[in-house]
Formats: C-alpha cells, sequence, structure tokens
C-alpha cells in the first residue's frame, strides 16, 4: 500500500526519482515495472506497479466499445499509459505529453493512493487541496457506503 505525499524534483531530463521508502516494495512487486497514464478527472498522472495496471486495463478493454463514453475512457487511458522501468537510482523518465498534459515543472507531488500513486505539479497539488478542503457540505456529501466509516 502507497501512503503519504512527498515532494519531488523533476529533473532536467524529465525525470524523478522515486522515494527509497517505496523503491523495495515496488522491486517486490512487479520488478521496478510500472505504467503511467493521465487522470481524466484532474489534470494529474497516475503510476501504477505493472501487475495492478493490467488488472485495470483488462477492466477497461472489456467496457462496450460502441458506449461513446466507454471509447473515450478507453481511448485516454490506455492511449496514454506509457511502461516505465526504475533505473539503478530510482528514477523514472516522465514522457513530455504527459508532463504538458499535467502541467509540470521541476516540483512535483508524488500521492500515495493506495494500490498507485498520483504525480502532480506542485502548484496544481496546493491548489487542488485548497479547493477539496474548502468545498461546502452540499457538494461534499459522502456516498452511502462510506456514511459509516470511521477514521
Amino acid at each position: 500500500m502507497f501512503r503519504g505525499v512527498n515532494k519531488i524534483n523533476l529533473d532536467a531530463k524529465g525525470r524523478m526519482a522515486l522515494p527509497a521508502r517505496y523503491r523495495d516494495q515496488i522491486a517486490d512487486c512487479c520488478e521496478n515495472q510500472l505504467v503511467v497514464t493521465i487522470d481524466t478527472e484532474t489534470r494529474c498522472l497516475l503510476l501504477y506497479p505493472l501487475p495492478e495496471w493490467e488488472i485495470i486495463e483488462k477492466k477497461i478493454e472489456s467496457l462496450p466499445s460502441f458506449n461513446p463514453a466507454a471509447r473515450r475512457i478507453q481511448r485516454l487511458l490506455i492511449g496514454h499509459a506509457t511502461d516505465l522501468e526504475l533505473d539503478a537510482n530510482g528514477r523514472f523518465l516522465l514522457p513530455q505529453p504527459l508532463r504538458e498534459y499535467a502541467q509540470m515543472d521541476k516540483k512535483l507531488v508524488l500521492l500515495g493512493q493506495g494500490r498507485k500513486f498520483e504525480i502532480w505539479s506542485e502548484d496544481q497539488w496546493l491548489a487542488a487541496r485548497d479547493q477539496y478542503l474548502a468545498e461546502t457540505d452540499e457538494s461534499s456529501a459522502l456516498p452511502d457506503d462510506l456514511q459509516t466509516l470511521s477514521l
């Protein structure tokens, strides 16, 4: 499980280093094989260990191809999916088109989300986080299945 907020720097070549605390887990679960794609709701990237991505990809591929919304998701998520491999220093290259989509510059945030990570431009993340915290009660109502959750 991946959790936590990590500030990351993108180098001049477009590479970022995965924090050391995740590297052993990534090596064990997927032999340093990752997949990155876009998030279709916000301007961030989704980073999956390869086995987790393969599960998601099969679900996406099984969507009905004649459904316009399903085709949109297939085109965006699978179309932008890119295989990555951690190098000996725990770094990987974020493809330029994905960096442009997520409006990334030098400062990034890596956000653990359980079985995947989100990668944000630091400015985008701070703005989104502030918006999430400021949302009114009406717009942030919990789904019924979360009403009984205690933290």
